[in-house]
């Protein structure tokens, strides 16, 4: 499960910088035909709308199963490593159940979009599809999280930023 899970991060958030590449370039495209034509890309900004929203869902995943997400450990810092390990655990689950939610509601929200017919107002792009292109990684992410919350592994491994002494103290309990 754990290099489904790798596999599916690493993808995701490939996919992510893809996109993050295509944006730069179509701002700069359109900045650049704006400033020397007059004549800017139609558009641009619900494609980068649309786009941005692949990007933001597209990296969770990965900040999710490296456990990289951004902690706040000022209540924690006196706790002993069992604790915040436990602590963590605790996260994964709620971040679990809110990207189960969230990813519950983006996939409703494909059907209500299509069945009503939303369309951008300039290119009338169907809105459903960024819908439908954020709510795998949503719901990946939400799979990671009950992972790691049952289970107390992730894929963080050594040398990486989420490889800290929490994570370890994981990774030595799962192993025992």
């Amino acid at each position: 499960m754990e290099k489904v899970f790798d596999w599916l991060a690493k993808g995701c958030a490939i996919v992510a910088g893809v996109v993050v590449v295509v944006i730069t370039l179509l701002t700069t495209w359109s900045i650049v035909g704006r400033w020397l034509f007059s004549s800017p890309i139609t558009g641009d900004t619900e494609v980068i709308e649309f786009a941005m929203a692949v990007v933001v869902a597209g990296c969770l995943p990965i900040c999710q199963w490296r456990g990289d997400n951004i902690i706040v450990d000022f209540f924690t810092t006196r706790a002993s490593a069992r604790t915040r390990a436990r602590l963590d655990r605790l996260g994964a689950l709620l971040v679990a159940v809110m990207m189960g939610l969230i990813g519950w509601r983006t996939v409703v929200a494909i059907f209500d979009q299509k069945a009503s017919g939303s369309v951008t107002m300039l290119l009338q792009w169907p809105e459903w599809i960024a819908y439908a292109l954020m709510a795998p990684p949503l719901i990946v992410t939400a799979a990671m999280g009950l992972y790691t919350g049952l289970t107390g592994r992730n894929g963080a491994v050594a040398g990486d930023f989420g490889d800290d002494p929490v994570a370890a103290l994981l990774r030595k309990e799962t192993r025992a």
